[in-house]
């Protein structure tokens, strides 16, 4: 049997258990031993980080061959149009990589969700708006700079599900263990 905790990583925190001395760190909020992340959140991006004592199941989250599909919430300043969502749809070249194609929808903002510290920039002039994406690769700051590249710039990002996992019940610092039956 594996064990993984989900954890609801905050804004701010660093993805590793060594300290940095300038953030907060993984073990800051998780003192249990031989836990490892499977994948990674960028510091000043919020949401599920999955972590687990099994090398093997570390290796099948994050394969990009397993193509596991990542959900977020993404606020962006803006209002999107078809095109920058049909766009997004059909997969968007950022010069290093062309992106698979994702799923995105507007979305209202997300019911109950805790206000990040420190708050978004907000302009009078420029609304805000929700997106849910969901993609099956994970680049470095992939999200953004898809957002970025049809017009809508990320103010907040927050990872809500990786494949089976989701957030839900978990506030900012928070985390829950489940057991994963081992695999024949």
């Amino acid at each position: 049997m594996s064990r993984i905790l989900l954890f609801n990583k905050p804004y701010g925190v660093v993805c590793q258990f060594s300290r940095d001395g300038m953030h907060p760190t993984l073990a800051d909020y998780i003192s249990l031993p031989d836990f490892y992340a499977a994948g990674r959140l960028d510091t000043d991006s919020e949401g599920l980080l999955i972590l687990t004592d099994d090398g093997g199941l570390q290796h099948r989250i994050t394969d990009p061959k397993h193509k596991l599909a990542k959900t977020y919430w993404v606020q962006v300043e803006g209002e999107p149009d078809e095109a920058a969502l049909d766009r997004l749809r059909n997969g968007i070249d950022l010069k290093d990589f062309v992106t698979l194609p994702a799923e995105v929808q507007r979305m209202e903002a997300p019911p109950d969700l805790w206000p990040r510290t420190p708050p978004i920039r907000e302009r009078k002039a420029i609304p805000a708006s929700w997106l849910q994406l969901t993609i099956r690769e994970g680049k470095n700051r992939q999200v953004r700079r898809m957002t970025a590249a049809v017009g809508l710039p990320t103010l907040r990002l927050i990872r809500y599900r990786i494949g089976e996992w989701a957030l839900e019940g978990l506030m900012p610092g928070a985390w829950r263990e489940e057991v994963i039956p081992s695999r024949k």
